[in-house]
């Protein structure tokens, strides 16, 4: 028998093998155009920033390996150009000679894979624009980056192309921008893991133009990339990967019949319309195994499954191949992603009624050192529990978590399967309950109507007469809670029960889940019927927020933080405080360097995130010496040096002479007589900051409406209070409006300057203006609803301004 297989890569050099192990007396020729028949492409983004840096790593075979080790003879730069079924023939072009010739077949295997997308739009056959497919691309963009120097690059497309490219050209040194048509960055997984990968992209320095298209690209000296919002992006060169396409014209010239997705039509033996030609890989029409529809599915593992099912039916072995879950992984700088099964996006477009769960953990257990955050969702049916999908995001671990359930979905176990798996348990992998348990636990108490979850989501559409409780304690609090919330700690819960309505919808929320289920159950279990606790908790509402109003450029990274080296440091103290959250790690080593004499070094490894930052102001307003701050692998690691003030020092802090003022209120005298002495103190050469929170930052509302996306009760609220200086009353006598029209009036007759005056003249006068963060996102309003010249900062920001001044004001 003389088979022949058109293309190698995954699915035909996978095939070509397992046909030879089938049968030693076949006749197996492998024609690929390419100069590699069997490569890792998926290394390819790694080679391109010398991660990878032996490109002979990435051949997974050559032909002379598939000569001598399994007698095939592998022809590349060999283009198939026809297929004559009827004669079962096909037409190869040497693409190093150009002559053409034909070559029989008995069995035919087509394996063309996919070819990226590179839409007809201006400009786009510049030299500086490269799509990725092969390890010769790779090369170019390797050349061209090291030849020119390159600084400034453009991913267009955000897919697992898209933002490995853009990860590694950050490593290769470059400044990187990713162009996204649509509102997320990898679309296989939801909304609200998208946000973790915003959140992590940007705080790597990653630019996002997300939700926004390619209009044109000009040549200006360096490249332009304008988008569709007319903004502009100046750039060295583009990365186009915004996706790929089935190949099949040789297919369809040939008549095979193509599915309705675009790929070539196989059934589930990979035999094509015609019964003598099969087909593998990323150019046919797969199925989707949880939705049994027809999909594109252009994955690497499901392409070598698919080339040896094929080789076993082409052997007379009846193999079938039963679905393509479409399980997927990626790296992001320190950050894992992975999915498995369908996202909520494709359950709603094919009707499916399901439910949701989100449990946070750790990667093993939290007692055990360098324990990493990790959050994992579970999509199910609403009927009978069967699993339909999962995502989960963190540092460690993720790929277990997901592969364990890939294998539950692949055989059709539902939510309360989960329970009973027997994972493997100790303190350095584990711990006793695996996430995967305690997501099917929580499934379990959904279907069994114990646990009812209640999603972030449907909190924009809250009717007025539901309130929401807040049950995490004082501290945790003061890091920041959901809008129009009510505090009542778990602990008063019981104690409290006439403080909550039975007659409204109660919405009860934590950090991550568990205790506001407690107390759901508490309420239940004493007659309140219309009560939900909030799904993936506080920490997911606040990754989400934090996506939606992104910080500031400046605020990606500490101020002055010393570099990342390597110099030995001798630690007199380490403590870990892997695990915990803010204010966790901060009282951790308030503590523990009391025990320490001066000048002997403290090192604590974090995991929480915002640990960087916090370390730097805590440093400064205590009089700490901050030696260094490293991350990797998701583990913040900081090493401070004791540091007590003595008198000398403590007499030149406190003859600092700057001012800090704390602006609370929105009335007109008030925010007046802020500005009266700010300028006054700047206007004798002092330094003056003024921290704008809670209702003082209608002081610096833009007078016009700008156009923002928030939900229902951010929208209400932002209409409730006044925009612009000249909507401020006066906080007595106001007079429904008349008294703050009299004031305004006899300011002008008396040649007194209008707020907006003052304000402006603080600005010329060095004023640093802070708005709070956290009030931003109480008070549901945005950044781009405050004049110019405002800056965005927390409480840390505004100490370490307090601590180096002698007069702060609360007005």
């Amino acid at each position: 028998m003389k088979i022949v297989i058109i293309g190698g890569v995954a699915g035909g050099a996978s095939t070509a093998a397992r046909l030879r192990r089938l049968d030693e007396n076949a006749t197996i020729i492998m024609f690929e155009r390419g100069e590699h028949v069997s490569f890792a492409n998926c290394g390819i983004p790694y080679y391109c920033s010398d991660v990878i840096s032996d490109r002979e790593k990435l051949l997974v075979s050559t032909p002379k390996m598939f000569e001598e080790l399994m007698n095939i003879e592998a022809r590349t730069f060999s283009e198939v150009i026809s297929i004559n079924k009827d004669k079962k023939i096909v037409t190869i072009k040497d693409l190093k000679t150009n002559i053409e010739y034909e070559e029989t077949y008995d069995k035919l295997v087509l394996s063309p894979g996919a070819f990226p997308v590179k839409p007809p739009i201006e400009g786009i056959n510049d030299e500086r624009i490269f799509t990725v497919r092969n390890l010769n691309d790779a090369d170019k963009i390797k050349n061209y980056i090291k030849s020119n120097n390159s600084k400034l690059a453009v991913v267009i497309g955000a897919g697992f192309i898209g933002v490995e490219m853009a990860e590694n050209l950050k490593h290769f040194g470059l400044d990187v921008s990713i162009v996204e048509l649509s509102e997320q960055v990898m679309t296989p997984v939801d909304t609200e893991i998208a946000s973790y990968i915003h959140n992590h992209l940007r705080e790597h320095g990653i630019n996002l133009y997300l939700g926004d298209g390619v209009k044109r690209f000009k040549s200006e000296g360096n490249l332009i990339v304008e988008l569709n919002s007319n903004k502009e992006i100046q750039t060295d060169l583009v990365i186009f990967a915004i996706g790929v396409r089935p190949e099949v014209k040789l297919a369809k010239d040939a008549g095979l019949e193509i599915g309705q997705t675009g790929g070539i039509k196989v059934n589930e033996y990979m035999t094509t319309s015609d019964d003598e030609i099969y087909a593998v890989g990323d150019a046919v029409e797969s199925t989707d195994a949880v939705m049994n529809n027809s999909a594109l599915i252009p994955l690497a593992g499901p392409a070598n499954r698919q080339g040896r099912i094929c080789a076993d039916n082409i052997a007379g072995i009846k193999h079938t191949y039963k679905g393509t879950l479409g399980s997927s992984i990626i790296k992001i700088f320190d950050l894992t992603i992975a999915s498995t099964g369908n996202n909520e996006k494709s359950l709603k477009r094919n009707g499916i009624n399901y439910k949701k769960v989100y449990i946070h953990g750790l990667s093993h257990a939290s007692y055990y050192p360098k324990a990493l955050p990790m959050m994992l969702k579970v999509l199910f049916s609403e009927t009978d529990g069967k699993i339909l999908g999962a995502q989960a995001v963190g540092y460690e671990g993720v790929d277990k978590r997901i592969d364990v359930i890939s294998t539950a979905i692949k055989f059709n176990a539902t939510i309360n399967d989960l329970t009973e798996l027997e994972l493997t348990y100790a303190p350095p992998f584990n711990s006793a309950k695996d996430l995967v348990n305690l997501a099917g636990m929580a499934g379990q108490n959904v279907l069994a109507d114990i646990y009812k979850p209640f999603y972030i989501e449907e909190l924009a559409s809250l009717s007025s007469g539901s309130l929401i409780i807040d049950v995490r304690s004082e501290m945790e609090r003061t890091l920041g809670f959901i809008d129009d919330s009510r505090h009542i700690p778990l602990e008063e819960i019981r104690t409290k029960l006439n403080e909550i309505p039975k007659d409204k919808q109660i919405i009860l929320y934590c950090s991550k889940g568990f205790k506001s289920y407690m107390a759901q159950r508490i309420l239940q279990q004493n007659g309140y019927d219309n009560v939900y606790s909030l799904s993936g908790g506080y920490l997911l509402y606040r990754e989400i927020k934090k996506d939606k109003n992104p910080p500031l450029i400046e605020a990606k990274s500490a101020e002055n933080l010393p570099a990342n080296d390597n110099t030995p440091v001798t630690v007199s103290l380490q403590i870990d405080a892997c695990g915990m959250q803010c204010p966790g790690p901060i009282m951790k080593i308030s503590s523990a360097i009391k025990n320490l004499q001066e000048n002997e070094t403290i090192e604590i490894k974090v995991t929480d995130q915002g640990f960087k930052s916090d370390i730097v102001s805590w440093c400064k307003s205590t009089g700490n010496n901050l030696i260094k701050v490293n991350s990797e692998a998701g583990i913040i690691s900081a090493i401070v040096q004791k540091k007590t003030v003595n008198n000398k020092e403590n007499e030149l802090m406190h003859s600092k002479d700057s001012k800090t003022l704390v602006v609370f209120s929105q009335d007109l005298d008030k925010a007046l007589a802020s500005f009266i002495i700010a300028n006054g103190a700047a206007a004798t050469g002092k330094k003056v900051t003024m921290f704008f929170t809670f209702w003082g930052l209608n002081v610096l509302r833009r007078p016009e409406a700008v156009k923002t996306q928030k939900g229902l009760i951010d929208r209400m609220f932002g209409l409730m209070m006044p925009r612009g200086t000249e909507n401020l009353t006066l906080s007595k006598m106001n007079m429904m409006g008349l008294g703050s029209i009299m004031m305004r009036w006899v300011m002008k007759n008396k040649n007194v300057q209008t707020l907006q005056e003052l304000i402006e003249q603080a600005k010329q006068n060095g004023v640093e203006l802070i708005a709070c963060q956290m009030s931003l996102d109480v008070m549901g309003l945005k950044q781009e609803e405050l004049i110019d010249g405002v800056t965005i900062g927390g409480v840390a920001n505004y100490i370490e301004k307090a601590e180096n001044s002698d007069v702060n004001l609360f007005i």
